[in-house]
């Protein structure tokens, strides 16, 4: 136990490096192979039972349709020439797109220790986005900045990235804060246990300690489900792993690809339970760029009609979802 346990925080101190980068750009579409690098001295995983500061706070948002997003232009402008005036200008002129993304999700944002480069199906999306707004693929037309995903919407409000692309579950709540595009891929929230814990789904977890991600859906999710578990938070889900290791926590609970995404890292753990959300997930943007927004959904119906997003989901996420094809969109306004 203690051996895998080093292994995932020797991989998640190589992670933190890349916050120092200012930007990182890149390399193959194929998802880095898992490093084992043992390290010497005692592993924190930082879990602890849930406070109110760890869940998002309450907005009173009214229902809505999450799906829905504003539509997009009905011919893109040609890549490099964004419209004068528009927020995709304003990018153009500063020279590159700065996109909020993890670096330590499994499929999505991880940080490739041998290339120094974050990859991921979320960073492939980047790369498309700033395609769209530059044209071509030079690498200096895209900037990462490493966040925790309790902090994706205050970098948006706060104006220090353009777009934030980590695995954003879009809700009512949400929209509040941010602006959301429409749906990029759809996913569930399930269980993740020791393959020896006897745990068939989430009703067998009452009363037991699970981990999950701090200002999260996946949180509010464990707070108010009748199964009745004992919601612990951190900081990032390669913490909930080290946490199960340990023995701090009796399970991890987020989508169905995250939780690959950890299954991957440690052949003792195991996906049980169906799952028991239905969570869209869009690229987010701060409130007033609703052109920048309208732009992103318009690139999303090109990638879903040239087929370049099954080529990127069949690549990052069929793995781990098993097949699906493009979500279809819902726009108002």
């Amino acid at each position: 136990m203690q051996r895998r346990s080093r292994r995932i925080a020797a991989g998640a101190s190589a992670f933190a490096l890349a916050a120092t980068l200012a930007a990182c750009t890149g390399g193959s579409t194929r998802p880095p192979a898992a490093a084992a690098t043992p390290v010497a001295g005692p592993v924190i995983s930082g879990a602890h039972p849930a406070t109110p500061e760890d869940y998002p706070k309450p907005s009173g948002a009214p229902p809505c349709d999450p799906r829905e997003s504003l539509t997009p232009p009905a011919a893109l402008p040609a890549p490099g020439k964004p419209p004068a005036g528009s927020t995709m200008d304003t990018i153009h002129r500063r020279g590159y797109l700065m996109v909020g993304v993890d670096q330590n999700t499994r499929f999505f944002g991880e940080l490739d220790r041998r290339s120094g480069q974050i990859k991921g199906f979320d960073i492939e999306m980047a790369k498309a986005l700033a395609r769209a707004v530059f044209g071509g693929d030079d690498p200096g037309h895209i900037r990462y900045k490493v966040i925790t995903q309790a902090q994706r919407p205050e970098v948006l409000r706060a104006g220090e990235v353009d777009v934030v692309i980590d695995t954003m579950t879009i809700t009512c709540d949400r929209k509040l804060q941010v602006a959301f595009s429409g749906d990029y891929y759809t996913d569930g929230q399930r269980v993740l246990v020791r393959t020896d814990s006897g745990v068939r789904d989430l009703a067998d977890l009452r009363g037991k300690r699970v981990c999950t991600v701090r200002g999260t859906t996946s949180i509010v999710f464990l707070r108010d489900d009748p199964a009745g578990v004992l919601p612990y938070a951190v900081e990032n889900w390669t913490d909930c792993l080290v946490a199960l290791q340990q023995g701090e926590v009796d399970a991890v609970s987020t989508t169905s690809a995250l939780l690959r995404g950890l299954q991957a890292q440690d052949s003792d753990t195991d996906v049980v339970g169906p799952a028991f959300s239905d969570e869209p997930h869009g690229m987010a943007f701060p409130l007033a760029h609703q052109d920048f927004v309208r732009f992103a959904n318009g690139v999303l119906e090109q990638m879903k009609r040239d087929g370049s997003w099954q080529r990127l989901y069949d690549t990052w996420l069929a793995g781990p979802l098993g097949p699906q094809s493009p979500p279809r969109a819902s726009y108002v306004g």
